[in-house]
């Protein structure tokens, strides 16, 4: 039989756990210490359903209790180590985290809807060429609850309006922290966790080919959205080495595997995957698949030697692709006046460290 001591050392990050995991381990420790049972119920929704910043804050459990949750089952906390509010609304959080990393998350406003736009890892290993996380290299995977505590610390900060969707679009790759993702996602939809319905929820990915077939035996709607940025392999490989490790031909055909409708991402860049015969070869691509072609302005920030396509250039794009039947979207870029890319504000803050070649994610 377990003590109290070795319970809460399996995983003392109750954030971490599923929650269904969490209230397991909650009840195993109540009931070493000889707590009621009803005591899982009070303190379960104050991991996520109404957070708490501290045990200390959970008022309607007895101190004692208090005590013994803080001392067996700590809740980590980000600091927020810098905050940027744009003209248009958006809002730029980075989040210092325990060990000294940082991470990004960005709030998009637009009516009704807010969505939060999530990291998965402590930089990338990717090295896009349009993306400043990548200029940072891999530093680190991140816990799932370093992921949906992005979320969770928006919810205690009273200043911040609660997000409404959810965006795996942040700083890093996260299929290639599956484990992680693959928790949090639960988590973030779960309704004894954060209760986002999973068609709010998206999860983007240059296409890790194993784990996309993972994601797709979810029984969960969640939405997919693929960073494409090309459509041959010529040109995908001269923005993204990912083309060298999985083909745009086997990302094609692993998206056969989703029931649900799949999103094209794709960053116009002027001179380098704008012109109009890619518009032509995209459509040859999105339309068999029936997907929704979501067309991105380049953010400056971004990538500073590259230039976005200009207005003309960018309308004719979309205007073909809608020619050959295929559902595209022209967004507009966000946050202009703050570093909103991916990895700008990181990387614009804090200069870049190496960091030892055993601790670089693995491309599998």
């Amino acid at each position: 039989m377990f003590d109290m001591q070795h319970i809460a050392e399996l995983t003392p990050d109750l954030l971490s756990l599923t929650p269904a995991e969490a209230r397991a381990r909650i009840a195993a420790w109540l009931a070493v210490r000889g707590e009621p049972p009803y005591r899982v119920r009070q303190i379960l929704p104050r991991l996520w359903q109404r957070p708490v910043g501290s045990w200390e804050d959970a008022t309607d459990l007895p101190a004692p209790l208090r005590r013994g949750l803080d001392d067996a089952f700590p809740l980590p906390r980000f600091e927020l180590a810098a905050h940027q509010v744009s003209r248009d609304g958006t809002e730029k959080f980075l989040w210092a985290l325990g060990d000294g990393e940082a991470i990004e998350s960005v709030l998009i406003p637009e009516g009704r809807r807010r969505t939060l736009c999530i990291s998965s890892q402590v930089g990338c290993a990717l090295g896009c060429v349009f993306c400043a996380t990548g200029r940072m290299g891999f530093r680190r995977n991140l816990s799932a609850g370093e992921i949906a505590c992005q979320v969770r610390e928006l919810l205690l900060r009273d200043a911040s309006p609660q997000p409404t969707n959810v965006v795996f679009m942040g700083m890093g790759e996260p299929l290639l922290n599956w484990t992680a993702v693959d928790a949090a996602l639960t988590i973030l939809n779960q309704p004894d966790g954060l209760g986002i319905g999973a068609r709010h929820i998206t999860l983007s990915t240059v296409g890790i080919v194993p784990n996309l077939t993972l994601l797709a035996k979810r029984p969960e709607q969640f939405r997919l959205a693929v960073s494409l940025h090309a459509p041959t392999p010529e040109v995908r490989l001269a923005l993204m080495p990912i083309e060298k490790k999985y083909a745009l031909s086997e990302v094609l055909t692993a998206l056969g595997q989703f029931r649900r409708r799949v999103t094209f991402e794709y960053v116009l860049i002027g001179g380098r995957n704008d012109m109009p015969e890619l518009a032509d070869r995209l459509a040859d691509l999105a339309a068999p698949l029936g997907a929704l072609v979501n067309l991105l302005p380049l953010h400056p920030g971004g990538a500073p030697d590259l230039a976005r396509s200009s207005r003309a250039a960018s309308a004719e794009f979309a205007r073909r692709l809608k020619a050959r039947g295929v559902t595209a979207v022209l967004r507009r870029s966000r946050g202009l006046d703050i570093a909103a890319a991916c990895g700008q504000l990181r990387v614009e803050l804090e200069p870049r460290r190496k960091v030892p070649a055993q601790e670089h994610a693995r491309v599998e």
